[in-house]
């Protein structure tokens, strides 16, 4: 038995399929970004990338925490 992924990760697979485009890609666009706080972040890929609140949030949210672990 699996365990269901939780938190801003479950949002990944409908990300992919709405925009066209893996998870490693938005990263690596974000990453690229000289944005740094969340809100930016959110807002730019809303505005630019017209990506919807809940996927931009979930994206930067997952990003940020793996980059404080790392």
């Amino acid at each position: 038995m699996t365990d269901a992924v939780k938190g801003p990760a479950s949002y990944f697979p409908s990300i992919e399929k709405t925009y066209g485009r893996p998870v490693s890609e938005w990263k690596a666009l974000i990453r690229a970004s000289p944005l740094t706080k969340h809100m930016e972040l959110v807002s730019w890929l809303k505005t630019e990338h017209a990506l919807g609140h809940g996927h931009a949030n979930a994206l930067v949210a997952h990003i940020l925490a793996e980059d404080k672990t790392r």
